[in-house]
């Protein structure tokens, strides 16, 4: 579907190539220790705005949050550079409906790299029906933020500019952006080709141990798909889910709450 491209696709794309040249800046600054921390934490905070925010909060609604920490949790999901929040749970909301048949808006039977960028950069993505997230559009704040979704990122690249200057923002902002583009994107091309199924779902999902440990517990997505609307995606003691970890803590200080449970539905299971 690559192939169909418009040219304001190709200025997307352009635009997105010149991300990753710019994020080549990392091999002219002088490099030193401290900067390894600055990727990690840009990366680390920025994914898990990622799978806390945008998927189980805005798209699966797995816990909840009072008007406050919604709207920082809606800020700290856009600073990744992966549009609005509405937009991002509108999409993914449709993708559970329709996941690998012809409306998914994003699976791999399309082909591997319209799966894992193509659809994200083409102009038939850049609307979505608002009556996907009707609960979470009656919020004004998250419509504006949600209009203004192009804010947020460039925001926290000035902040981690002002503080560590041009090489912190070079490995912690413009670097670690492009690594969480790319885990995120995994999710959808390579969690749904490479992987086991314990669950016989009706989509291609995967669990990937990798990709979880990339994506702070995303990759168990085959588990995700079979119940997606639990907060916890890692079911036995090795599938470790960073995300799920951090949100029982977030519950324990009374910010999270009622982290809804996984439910087994015994007549999709298959052993594996």
């Amino acid at each position: 579907m690559i192939d169909k491209f418009t040219w304001r696709d190709w200025l997307s794309v352009a635009r997105f190539v010149a991300l990753h040249v710019a994020a080549l800046t990392v091999l002219v600054v002088p490099f030193q220790a401290t900067l390894l921390a600055w990727l990690a934490g840009g990366y680390l905070v920025r994914m898990f705005g990622v799978t806390a925010g945008y998927h189980r909060y805005f798209s699966h609604r797995s816990y909840k949050l009072g008007r406050g920490a919604q709207f920082a949790m809606a800020v700290l999901a856009q600073t990744s550079g992966q549009k609005g929040v509405l937009w991002w749970a509108a999409h993914h909301r449709d993708h559970h409906r329709h996941a690998d048949e012809p409306a998914d808006v994003h699976s791999p039977r399309e082909g591997f790299w319209w799966a894992h960028v193509g659809w994200v950069l083409s102009t038939r993505s850049a609307h979505y029906d608002p009556r996907r997230v009707a609960d979470f559009g009656r919020f004004p704040e998250l419509r504006w933020l949600d209009r203004y979704h192009w804010v947020p990122s460039p925001v926290f690249g000035v902040a981690v500019y002002a503080a560590g200057g041009l090489a912190a923002f070079a490995w912690g902002y413009l670097l670690s952006t492009v690594l969480v583009y790319h885990a995120t994107f995994a999710i959808n091309s390579v969690a749904h080709i490479w992987g086991t199924r314990r669950f016989d779902t009706a989509d291609d999902s995967r669990n990937n141990w990798w990709l979880a440990i990339l994506t702070l517990g995303e990759g168990w997505h085959n588990n995700h798909h079979h119940c997606m609307s639990s907060a916890r995606q890692g079911l036995r003691w090795w599938e470790f889910d960073a995300t799920h970890v951090v949100l029982r803590a977030l519950a324990v200080a009374g910010i999270a709450r009622d982290l809804r449970p996984f439910i087994v539905q015994e007549n999709r299971r298959r052993a594996v």
